[in-house]
């Protein structure tokens, strides 16, 4: 039986992003990094289910998603561009195999960057951001989620490559053996979420620079 989850506040974070905060139903249990199966209280939606990943704490009152909104799909992400305040959205279960497990590097690629939202959270809630480092993948400098945020939060642990865009202050092209080598820790963990491809090439990397398949914390599909 799906929850009912009224929206609270439906806002743009980004060009692309959506970040909705919606109600919380007293059962629901959840771990900063996981997701969960929503579905639209539409007709012909219903039964449309995408993950997304909560970005609120399980403490907090209310939940949160921030989420990529695709448009030119005329799927489910352009559908919820169509939503407002007093509509709601549908979970259907809570899943993810992405939580801390202690300091390291996060390679992050795009809306991959979601889990890590609230994991960093969680850390700076309980003083304990240390000295994590988040390396995040992106196309252009507009495409970057809460980039104000952790440029407060990390300082120069706030990694930024751009796939699409030469500026000062960020890497260009994609991720490499070059750029990991420098931010990597040989016994730290590496959280990695992103697109399929880049995950693939990450891990191959990393591997080549002797980290272990235990060190890596990635979500399983």
């Amino acid at each position: 039986m799906a929850e009912h989850l009224k929206i609270i506040a439906i806002e743009k974070e980004t060009h692309d992003v959506l970040h909705i905060t919606t109600e919380k139903p007293e059962n629901i249990k959840y771990h900063a990094g996981q997701a969960a199966d929503i579905s639209i209280n539409k007709p012909k939606w219903e039964n449309e289910l995408r993950a997304f990943t909560f970005t609120s704490l399980p403490t907090d009152k209310q939940l949160e998603f921030t989420i990529k909104t695709y448009p030119q799909h005329n799927g489910v992400t352009n559908q919820l561009l169509t939503l407002k305040t007093g509509d709601t959205l549908l979970l259907h279960g809570v899943f993810g195999t992405i939580a801390y497990k202690g300091e390291g590097l996060f390679i992050a690629g795009g809306a991959g960057i979601t889990p890590f939202i609230a994991i960093f959270k969680q850390l700076e809630r309980d003083g304990k951001v240390g000295d994590n480092k988040l390396l995040f993948a992106n196309k252009t400098h507009a495409d970057i989620i809460q980039e104000k945020r952790y440029k407060a939060l990390l300082g120069k642990n706030f990694i930024n490559i751009l796939s699409e865009e030469k500026l000062e202050g960020f890497e260009y092209g994609y991720i490499s053996e070059g750029l990991l080598k420098q931010h990597l820790n040989a016994t730290g963990y590496v959280y990695l979420c992103g697109p399929e491809p880049m995950m693939n090439a990450v891990e191959k990397q990393i591997s080549n620079l002797g980290i272990k398949k235990e060190q890596v914390v990635k979500e399983v599909f």
